[in-house]
């Protein structure tokens, strides 16, 4: 193998690892410097070069089905950390927009829109309970098993189980997020039927003036007495997240 071939190699080892780093928000995503997250890729890289073999001399129509094929399995490993992050910064938007504080946005650095401050609350003690629970040691074990599973190279084509699994995917976002968030859901629920009565008994009070700060306050609580519970759910969540991840991986069998 000449120096071209051996540089070619490399930098389709750089690709797979890429899209993990720049998906994954506790490996570097968008908040990271560039220095960082090139050093951090090339590290993998470097890592994997000892286990995986380089593919043979491809065309360049080849070449590209290659990339294209490798950016889509690093970007459905990283979906398994994104998953937990998006389901947990959903149940704060959603919890957010109930209490009332939908209004203040900030603009997220993890992933560049706007979100409330639940929202980001949420969001960053996901990030940190994905490292305390060592979720960062299972994706990158997931990226050597991938190598492993699904060796550099044209490939067989895109599985039909494809659609399926980003399908279940989304659901569970969804399934974290209300899991979450259920308990603001249910005394909102309560406080606005206390509201409602409160209305029918006193006709004169101006029930959407008066009822915006015992949301606000009632939200607050359930907030603080029900956030310890969400490094338990991403917990329990994650081996079904890192199942579904390689359900989508083996789609670009």
């Amino acid at each position: 193998m000449n120096g071209f071939a051996a540089a070619a190699g490399f930098a389709l080892l750089l690709v797979r690892p890429g899209m993990i780093v720049m998906g994954t928000p506790f490996l570097g995503a968008l908040n990271a410097p560039p220095q960082v997250r090139v050093g951090l890729i090339a590290f993998l890289a470097i890592l994997m070069a000892a286990a995986t073999p380089t593919p043979v001399t491809l065309p360049a129509a080849g070449l590209a089905i290659v990339i294209v094929r490798e950016m889509a399995i690093g970007m459905a490993i990283a979906l398994s950390a994104r998953v937990l992050i998006s389901g947990a910064e959903f149940a704060g938007q959603f919890a957010g927009y109930q209490i009332g504080l939908s209004l203040g946005a900030l603009i997220d650095p993890q992933s560049g829109v706007r979100n409330n401050v639940l929202a980001l609350l949420y969001g960053n003690l996901a990030v940190v309970i994905c490292f305390a629970t060592n979720a960062h040691h299972a994706v990158l074990r997931a990226l050597g098993d991938s190598y492993t599973m699904l060796p550099l190279g044209l490939g067989n084509g895109i599985g039909p189980s494809l659609g399926t699994s980003v399908g279940h995917i989304l659901g569970m976002i969804f399934l974290l997020g209300m899991r979450i968030a259920a308990p603001l859901i249910v005394v909102l629920l309560l406080v606005e039927l206390a509201l409602g009565l409160v209305a029918r008994v006193a006709p004169s009070l101006n029930v959407m003036i008066a009822g915006a700060p015992v949301r606000v306050v009632a939200g607050l609580l359930v907030i603080a007495l029900t956030v310890s519970g969400l490094p338990t759910l991403i917990t329990r969540f994650l081996p079904a997240v890192l199942s579904l991840s390689a359900e989508t991986v083996r789609a670009f069998r």
